[in-house]
């Protein structure tokens, strides 16, 4: 099977794009690696799949094979370009996509909002039209919990409503699955989104809880503790969304079993356990060895009281199990964060 992973530099990108390889797949990985976050990460993350990439700098447009896996390679490209876009599919003749390019962040869409439109938006149109257009078999894609937005019921359920958002960010989420579900229905593309839950694990993201702790921790700074602690995530494993989004990907939408014949599909993908984030702190302290002290802050703007995933739907129609607990998750993580492999320590 031949697929294209777009935002494979990324957290989850560059871990799918590993997983898949390894299992014998052909995979192009493309990320536009912007400087929304330092760059060596990304460039860490490339390097940990086996791309040989000496430095930090990488033209857009450059092959880069990969080291490792003889059916694998990455190329730097935006996929708000709708030309170099256009060329990679008619050049690859992918079976399958999986778009988990997006410009991240909550909090970083109140302050950047056009990031967003033209990442999240145009760029996601332009892969909708390249998977038509190239009759592309199976479209994955990136949505969020952050969809759940209000709902104040919980656990959050595929069928529950998703129309109150509290940023941007999510805004932008919600209109990708209704883009999706648009072209799904007019051309017969089967397309399936995918409600991330909070994600940790070596090689996150710098601006996520995980990284944003350990670093002050280390630093003997303060921790920032939003709405004074009282908070609650469905922290998920890297491992367990990574084996998640392929087992999502390898169960394709069938028209005939789809509510109004649409190929298309919605998924939460998460731990279902959540838990209280004091309790990740405790965690977090116990891996590294020190307390951390503490600055409790008010609610973000943005920001939700809980998130908390059903994944009965997921696991009953295609076979996903999360399996790492907190506690071992948390140790692979600060491990990682203590080790040379980590740029940014």
């Amino acid at each position: 099977m031949k697929v294209l992973v777009t935002g494979a530099a990324g957290f989850i990108g560059s871990k799918l794009m590993y997983m898949l390889a390894a299992r014998g797949d052909e995979v192009v990985g493309v990320d536009n690696i912007n400087d929304y976050y330092d760059v060596r990460l990304k460039y860490g993350r490339l390097r940990e799949c086996g791309f040989d990439i000496p430095e930090d700098q990488l033209e857009f447009g450059k092959v880069v094979l990969n080291s490792r896996f003889a059916k694998c390679s990455f190329i730097r490209l935006s996929i708000d370009d709708k030309a170099s876009l256009d060329s990679l599919f008619s050049a690859g003749h992918f079976q399958k996509v999986v778009n988990l390019a997006a410009q991240a962040g909550v909090r970083y869409s109140i302050t950047n909002p056009y990031a967003y439109m033209q990442s999240n938006l145009v760029g996601f149109l332009n892969i909708l039209e390249a998977c038509r257009n190239f009759k592309v078999e199976h479209l994955v894609f990136a949505s969020s919990s952050s969809v759940y937005g209000l709902n104040t019921k919980v656990p959050y359920s595929e069928d529950d409503k998703v129309d109150s958002p509290v940023s941007l960010y999510a805004a932008s989420k919600k209109s990708n699955e209704l883009m999706a579900h648009a072209y799904s229905k007019l051309y017969s593309l089967p397309v399936t989104g995918l409600r991330f839950f909070t994600v940790y694990g070596p090689w996150g993201r710098p601006d996520m809880s995980p990284m944003l702790f350990a670093k002050a921790i280390s630093r003997g700074e303060p921790i920032k503790v939003f709405n004074n602690g009282d908070m609650i995530r469905d922290f998920t494993y890297i491992d367990d969304i990574a084996e998640g989004t392929i087992h999502a990907l390898d169960c394709k939408p069938d028209a005939a079993q789809c509510e109004n014949g649409v190929a298309y599909k919605i998924y939460n993908i998460g731990c279902s356990h959540p838990v209280k984030l004091m309790d990740f702190i405790s965690e977090i302290e116990t891996a590294y060895g020190e307390p951390a002290k503490k600055e409790f802050l008010p609610m973000q703007p943005g920001d939700v009281y809980q998130t908390n995933a059903d994944t009965a739907k997921l696991e009953s129609e295609c076979g996903y199990k999360p399996h790492w607990s907190l506690h071992d998750g948390i140790g692979q993580f600060m491990a990682w964060y203590k080790s040379e492999k980590n740029p940014l320590r």
